[in-house]
C-alpha cells in the first residue's frame, strides 16, 4: 500500500510594491506618534520637534542600509539571515532574532495598551482586558490569511495618515491665530542631554521600517520592491512626524501633551471641540490596531524564518492550509498577552527601543563587512556616499545606534542583557547545529 504524500503549504508572494509600502507607512505611524508623543513632551518639552528631527536622521542610516540588505537576501527572519551570512555565527544570528522578537513581544504590550487607552477613553473599560482582546482579535486576522491583513493594514494605513493630517491642519489653524509659541525654539531643563533622552524613547515611533525586509518570502520581486517600499515609506512618516511635531507643541503647548493620555485627541478637541475627541479617538484606534497587527505578523515571521533554518523547534515552521505559520501567530499572541503586565508604556518602549539599537548596530556592521567580502558580486541598490566598498551611512549607524544606548536608564540596559543572556541559554537549548 503506498503512503499518500503529505500535503506542504508555503508563504504565499501576494504582496506588491503599493502593500509592501503601506505595511511600512502603517507600522511606522501607528504607535509612536498616537501612543508616545506625550511621553516625549515629558522629556523634550518644546524641543520635541528637534528630538524627531535627529530620530529621523538616525533612523535614514540604518533604514538605508536595510534597503541594501534587502536586495541582497530577500529572506523572512531578515537580521537572522543578514548576521549569518556577514558573521557566520550561528549563536550571533539566533540571538538578534532573538532581540528582534522580544522587541517586537514589548512593542505589541505598548501600543496595545496605546489603543486601550483610547478605547476607555471612548467607552469606557479596564485597558488590560481591552488590550487582550485586541490581540486577540487581531492574532486571528494574522492566521486568517496575508492578503486579508493586507487589506486591512492599506484601510487602516489611510485612516491613521488622515489624523496624522488632521492634526496639522488644526494646528496650522491654531498657529495663525495664536502665532508659533516660544516653546519651540527653547531648549528644556535637562539640555541636549533632554533632548537626546527624548530621541531614544520616541524613536519607538520609527521603528517598524525594518518590519518590511521580514516579509520578503510574501513579496513579489523582492529584491527590488522592498528597497523601494522602505525608502518611500521613511521618507513620507519623516516628513509628517516633524509636521505633527511642531503644530502639536504650537498649538497646546508641551505641558498639555505631556499629561494627556490622548495628545493627540486633545488637539483636536482643540481645534474641533467635543467632535474632535471623537474623530481622532476613532482613528487613534485604527492606528495603534494597525501597527499591533504588523508587528504580530512580522514577530510570527521571524518565528517560521529562524525555524526553517532549524535554530527553533520544526513547529514553528508549519504552514496551515491559509498560507499563514498558524503555531508562530498564536504562539506570539500568547506571548504579547503575558507582556501586557510587565509594565507600563514607557517601560515597555523603552526596552524595545534598546533592543532596536543592538540590532540597527549589527545589521550595519554586517553591511560594512559584506561590502569588503572577496565573494562580493551584488549589483542592486546600495546605500549612497561610499568611500571606495565602505559604506559611510553604515558607520554613521553604527556610531549613532551604539551611542544612543547611553541616553538609556542603566536598569534597563541591564534588563535588556538579561534578555539576550536568556536568548543564548534558550539558543543552547533549542540549536540543532
Amino acid at each position: 500500500m503506498k503512503r499518500k504524500n503529505k500535503t506542504t503549504f508555503k508563504l504565499k508572494r501576494t504582496l506588491g510594491l503599493t502593500e509592501a509600502t503601506f505595511y511600512g507607512i502603517g507600522i511606522i505611524l501607528g504607535a509612536g506618534i498616537y501612543a508616545i508623543i506625550g511621553e516625549g513632551a515629558k522629556v523634550a518639552q518644546g524641543s520635541l520637534w528637534i528630538s524627531f528631527v535627529i530620530a529621523a536622521i538616525i533612523g535614514s542610516f540604518t533604514g538605508l542600509s536595510y534597503a541594501e540588505m534587502s536586495g541582497r537576501f530577500s529572506k523572512e527572519a531578515a537580521e537572522y539571515n543578514y548576521t549569518k551570512k556577514a558573521f557566520n555565527r550561528n549563536y550571533l544570528s539566533f540571538i538578534i532574532a532573538w532581540i528582534m522578537i522580544i522587541a517586537g513581544v514589548f512593542s505589541v504590550s505598548a501600543v496595545s495598551l496605546g489603543f486601550a487607552g483610547y478605547f476607555t477613553n471612548l467607552f469606557g473599560g479596564a485597558p488590560i482586558l481591552v488590550a487582550i482582546v485586541l490581540i486577540v482579535l487581531l492574532s486571528l486576522l494574522n492566521w486568517f490569511g496575508i492578503k486579508e491583513s493586507a487589506r486591512f493594514n492599506m484601510l487602516s494605513t489611510l485612516i491613521e495618515m488622515g489624523g496624522l493630517v488632521l492634526v496639522v491642519l488644526i494646528g496650522i489653524f491654531l498657529v495663525s491665530s495664536n502665532g508659533f509659541g516660544s516653546d519651540l525654539l527653547t531648549l528644556p531643563a535637562t539640555g541636549l542631554a533632554g533632548i537626546m533622552t527624548a530621541v531614544g524613547l520616541i524613536f519607538f515611533a520609527y521603528i517598524g521600517f525594518e518590519d518590511v525586509a521580514n516579509m520578503s518570502e510574501e513579496v513579489k520581486n523582492p529584491q527590488k520592491t522592498v528597497p523601494k517600499a522602505l525608502i518611500i515609506s521613511i521618507a513620507l512618516t519623516t516628513i509628517l512626524y516633524i509636521l505633527v511635531s511642531v503644530f502639536a507643541i504650537s498649538s497646546v503647548g508641551w505641558e498639555t501633551l505631556a499629561n494627556s493620555k490622548a495628545p493627540l485627541t486633545t488637539i483636536a478637541d482643540k481645534g474641533l471641540g467635543p467632535s474632535g475627541i471623537f474623530i481622532m479617538s476613532l482613528i487613534a484606534l485604527f492606528a495603534t490596531a494597525n501597527t499591533a497587527l504588523i508587528i504580530m505578523i512580522v514577530i510570527s515571521r521571524i518565528l517560521y524564518g529562524v525555524s526553517c533554518q532549524k535554530d527553533l523547534p520544526k513547529m514553528f515552521s508549519r504552514i496551515g492550509n491559509r498560507g499563514t505559520p498558524y503555531i508562530s501567530v498564536f504562539t506570539v499572541a500568547i506571548v504579547c498577552i503575558l507582556a501586557l503586565f510587565l509594565g507600563g508604556l514607557k517601560i515597555v518602549a523603552s526596552l524595545t527601543d534598546i533592543g532596536i539599537f543592538i540590532v540597527y548596530l549589527f545589521v550595519n556592521l554586517s553591511l560594512i563587512k559584506l561590502r569588503f567580502s572577496k565573494k562580493d558580486r551584488y549589483s542592486g541598490f546600495r546605500t549612497p556616499l561610499n568611500i571606495g566598498k565602505f559604506p559611510v551611512l553604515a558607520f554613521l549607524g553604527v556610531l549613532t545606534s551604539a551611542g544612543m544606548l547611553f541616553f538609556f536608564d542603566p536598569f534597563l540596559i541591564f534588563a535588556e542583557l538579561a534578555v539576550i543572556l536568556g536568548g543564548f541559554a534558550v539558543y543552547k537549548i533549542v540549536s540543532k547545529k
